[in-house]
C-alpha cells in the first residue's frame, strides 16, 4: 500500500504506515517532504533558530561502538577548552544575536566536571545579562546534577537515545553498567520531570537497522512526548568497532534520503516541536541542511568552537566546517537559510512551542 495524501493527513499513525513513510521514494517521498514543509510553515513558521555549538571537550568515559571520541580510541588528540575560551565563544554568540547556544562534550559525571558546568552556566548567564538561551548535551547524570544545572541556567537538554530498540541499542553499545539502556531512558524521564525542554534523537542507517526500527523510533518520540529532536544519518568512523560492518551499510545517499523522510515524518507526527538540521546531513550532501530546513527542521547549530579544536571532535568522518572560523560559519549559514526560503530568528531563544503546550496541559 502506497503512502497517500490521506495517510499524511492523519494525526496518528500505525507502525506500518510510518514504516512505509520512512522508506518512501520517488513521488511518494516528494509528497511527504512537501507536506511536512507546509505543516512546518503553518505551525512553527519560517523562522530558523540558531544554537551556537561549543564542543568544548572530546574527553569521554563512554565506549560507544560508533563514536570517534570513544574512550578506547587511542588515535585521537584529546582536548578540553578552558573556561575563558568557552565564555569568549558564548560572548561571540550573544554579540552576534544567536539567541541560544549549546554546550556539548564527551560524557563525564565526576564532581570536578559537574561543578565546572554549573560555574560556566552562571558565567554565561552573567555575561549575556540572562539573554542567551542555553541547551546542554552532556549525557547521563544524576537527578541532583540535572537539577543543579537547571537552576544554574540551562533550560534545554538533548540526550540522544540513538535507537529506541533495546536489542539494537546493545549492538551499538557495550552491554554493561556504563552503557545501560534503561538508565538512559530514566534520564530522559527525569529531565522532563525537572522542567527541561527535553530532546532526544537517533542515528539513521546504522548496521542491523531496519525501516521498522526507525518507525519504532518515531513512535517512541511521540510516546515520550519530546520537545525537540536532533537526528541524522549514521556516518561510519574507521577507528570504531562498528566500522567492521561498513560493507553492510545502506549507501550514503540512501541514509541521507531516509534521514529527510524521518525529519518530515516527525514533523507531521509532532507538528510543534523543534527539529535540528544535523551537520551530518551536510557531510553527505553539500546542501543537506538546507533540504532539511525545507521539510521540517527549524533549528541549526553554527559551530563556534575555536577552530583549532574542531578537527578533534569527530564523532564521524568527513565532518564539514572543521576549518571555518565562527564568523565564516555565521555568514555561510545565513546565506544557506535564505536559499532554503527560511529566515533567521536573530536574538530569539526559539523555544519549543510543544513544551509550553505540554506544560499548560499538565497544569490543567
Amino acid at each position: 500500500m502506497a503512502t497517500g495524501i490521506n495517510t499524511l493527513n492523519k494525526t496518528s499513525k500505525t507502525m506500518d504506515e510510518l514504516t512505509r513513510q520512512v522508506s518512501s521514494e520517488g513521488s511518494e517521498k516528494t509528497l511527504l517532504l512537501k507536506k511536512a514543509g507546509k505543516i512546518q510553515e503553518k505551525v512553527v513558521g519560517k523562522k530558523v533558530f540558531y544554537r551556537g555549538l561549543i564542543e568544548f571537550s572530546n574527553v569521554c568515559t563512554k565506549d560507544c561502538y560508533y563514536c570517534g571520541i570513544r574512550k578506547s580510541n587511542r588515535n585521537i588528540a584529546r582536548y578540553d577548552i578552558d573556561d575563558d575560551a568557552i565564555l569568549k565563544a558564548a560572548k561571540f554568540a550573544h554579540e552576534n544575536k544567536y539567541g541560544s547556544l549549546v554546550l556539548q562534550s564527551g560524557e563525564r559525571n565526576d564532581d570536578k566536571f559537574t561543578e565546572r558546568i554549573s560555574r560556566l552556566l552562571h558565567g554565561i548567564k552573567k555575561l549575556s545579562n540572562g539573554e542567551l538561551g542555553i541547551t546542554i548535551s552532556l549525557g547521563e547524570q544524576t537527578r541532583e546534577t540535572y537539577k543543579e544545572w537547571f537552576n544554574a541556567g540551562a533550560h534545554r537538554y538533548l540526550l540522544r537515545i540513538e535507537s529506541s530498540d533495546e536489542e539494537l541499542y546493545y549492538k551499538i553499545h557495550p552491554h554493561d553498567k556504563k552503557h545501560n539502556f534503561q538508565t538512559r531512558l530514566n534520564c530522559l524521564y527525569t529531565l522532563k520531570e525537572l522542567g527541561y525542554q527535553t530532546g532526544t534523537g537517533v542515528m539513521i542507517g546504522l548496521p542491523f537497522q531496519t525501516y521498522e526500527h526507525l518507525a519504532k523510533d518515531l513512535l517512541f518520540m511521540k510516546e515520550l512526548d519530546i520537545d525537540m529532536c536532533g537526528m541524522g544519518p549514521f556516518i561510519e568512523h574507521h577507528d570504531t568497532p562498528l566500522y567492521q560492518y561498513h560493507d553492510r551499510l545502506w549507501p550514503l545517499k540512501r541514509r541521507f534520503e531516509v534521514a529527510l523522510n524521518m525529519i518530515a515524518s516527525l514533523r507531521l507526527l509532532m507538528p510543534d516541536i523543534n527539529i535540528a538540521a544535523a551537520t551530518a546531513l551536510q557531510a553527505i550532501d553539500p546542501v543537506g541542511r538546507e533540504r532539511a530546513l525545507q521539510c521540517g527542521a527549524n533549528v541549526i547549530m553554527p559551530n563556534i568552537t575555536p577552530t583549532i579544536n574542531r578537527k578533534n571532535y569527530l564523532l564521524y568522518e568527513n565532518k564539514p566546517c572543521t576549518d571555518e572560523g565562527a564568523d565564516e560559519c555565521t555568514h555561510c549559514l545565513h546565506a544557506r537559510i535564505q536559499m532554503a526560503g527560511r529566515e533567521v530568528g536573530y536574538g530569539e531563544w526559539g523555544d519549543s512551542k510543544h513544551y509550553f503546550s505540554r506544560r499548560s496541559q499538565k497544569l490543567q
